[in-house]
């Protein structure tokens, strides 16, 4: 079984276990309370379970509040109409439209459970709105503690493996570049590397993106922010390869542009600026503009693709340079 599949499993019992023991339990105090369609509570839980961390906060507020304007639409809607089903239908209207054009899909289902209730019932007694009200902070409540359990730090210390991970496939895919330009014969076809990197990198974005939903610290967009621009580099190393296959013949420049990307493969790790790389292929392009310019047309369009390629390595290094530009002082206390 791989590693993620395996963290798949984990996740989902997880949410199946507090699903299952926040609904129950909430039908149970519901129940203690004698109130009307206890099991409703239930609902209204495993309703609000479905989310991160940072959705459940938000969604219970927007539950209470939106409670009071569906009670508000059935009373007036249901309690005046000739035909129940068509009040249904106007009020069901009314809080879709409204949670629509707010952004608030999220809270549809349960107020579409309460305004089932005042159709069944047609009860539009102070009583009766409170037993409604009740099922909900009830349900919001157990779904709002039960979601500050998390495996945080489980799942911190997977991303930060995923972090060395990724730093050390960059710099076999380096070194495996390198050895292409020097025309050696590589242990294994590094290119194969780079769209497996690529699809590895989506996971771990989305991962990084769940434990940031999951937390309240707003710093924890550094992973988040780290995964966008390793993504970045690896699609640049896609474009290189198909530069470097490009060239016919290596012209003599070729071993220097090799010697560097080594270099760069030793430096990249998840700390470096990456200043003193640029500083040094600064140099390495300007040393290669000066030396004499080649005769045939093959070796001419061939330094040509070389001298692109060290473009694309310049822009490598802008990535992670940006990156180290906007990460902000106190990420740098927490992380670095």
């Amino acid at each position: 079984m791989s590693i993620k599949t395996r963290r798949k499993i984990e996740k989902n019992l997880l949410l199946a276990l507090k699903v299952a023991v926040g609904s129950a339990f909430a039908i149970y105090i519901a129940s203690l309370l004698h109130l009307e369609f206890a099991v409703s509570a239930g609902t209204v839980t495993l309703l609000s379970l479905l989310g991160t961390k940072w959705e459940t906060v938000k969604f219970t507020f927007i539950r209470l509040g939106t409670f009071a304007f569906t009670a508000l639409m059935a009373m007036l809607l249901i309690s005046h109409a000739y035909s129940t089903w068509v009040a249904y239908g106007m009020v069901v209207f009314v809080i879709v439209f409204q949670a629509a054009m707010a952004g608030w899909q999220s809270t549809l289902s349960v107020n579409g459970v309460i305004a089932a209730h005042y159709m069944m019932e047609k009860d539009f007694s102070a009583g009766f709105l409170y037993n409604e009200f009740m099922l909900v902070l009830i349900g919001v409540s157990i779904a709002f503690l039960l979601n500050m359990f998390y495996l945080n730090n489980k799942q911190k210390k997977h991303i930060i493996k995923g972090m060395r991970f990724v730093e050390k496939t960059l710099q076999d895919i380096l070194r495996g570049m390198a050895d292409y330009l020097m025309e050696r014969q590589a242990e294994r076809n590094v290119w194969d590397d780079i769209p497996m990197l690529e699809e590895r990198l989506g996971d771990i974005i989305e991962e990084a993106r769940e434990y940031k939903s999951n937390s309240f610290k707003a710093h924890h967009q550094y992973y988040i922010d780290y995964f966008i621009m390793r993504m970045n580099q690896c699609k640049l190393l896609e474009s290189l390869h198909y530069e470097m296959k490009n060239i016919r013949t290596m012209p003599k420049q070729a071993k220097i542009t090799a010697e560097y990307l080594r270099y760069m493969a030793e430096q990249l790790s998840e700390k470096n600026t990456a200043e003193s790389e640029m500083k040094n292929l600064l140099q390495v392009i300007e040393d290669m503009k000066k030396e004499e310019l080649p005769r045939e047309q093959e070796e001419f369009e061939s330094r040509a693709l070389l001298y692109h390629i060290m473009m694309d390595i310049e822009e490598f290094l802008k990535y992670k340079m940006r990156f180290v530009e906007n990460i902000s002082e106190k990420q740098k206390k927490e992380y670095w």
